[in-house]
């Protein structure tokens, strides 16, 4: 059986909540990714942000990236999947919640993203094409 920790990418860059967007926004750009989770002070998971959070909600609100805690900028409630749940789980959590990409956590230690990508690399083209149907619906 596949698990989340099996299609993976691990070791996942973050940002802490007490640095800034402009931090985030160039941890992104130097590892080329579109989404970054946020960890608080106690390394445990407290959301994602995402390239677009950044371009909505600090600049195209005039606010100072520089100024503008990273932590401020997290959802409500970060969606995540446990290392050692299946890819069938991986899925169901990505098509339910609309997203691209998913923390992997092991306890409440973040140890992984698991992207679209990192599907489309693993599992099987159908599965594959059945996830990115149910993420481009309502768009």
């Amino acid at each position: 059986m596949t698990t989340a920790r099996d299609v993976m990418s691990p070791g996942a860059e973050y940002v802490k909540t007490d640095q800034t967007a402009a931090d985030a926004a160039r941890i992104m750009t130097r590892t080329g990714l579109g989404a970054l989770p946020i960890c608080g002070k106690d390394d445990k998971l407290k959301g994602v942000v995402t390239d677009r959070d950044i371009v909505v909600k600090v600049l195209g609100q005039g606010r100072d990236p520089g100024a503008f805690p990273a932590g401020d900028l997290n959802q409500r409630e970060a969606v995540t999947i446990g290392a050692d749940d299946t890819t069938d789980e991986v899925l169901a959590t990505m098509s339910r919640h609309k997203v691209r990409r998913l923390p992997v956590i092991d306890g409440n230690r973040l140890v992984g993203m698991v992207a679209v990508a990192d599907v489309a690399r693993t599992l099987p083209n159908a599965t594959t094409g059945e996830l990115v149907e149910a993420l481009s619906a309502d768009y």
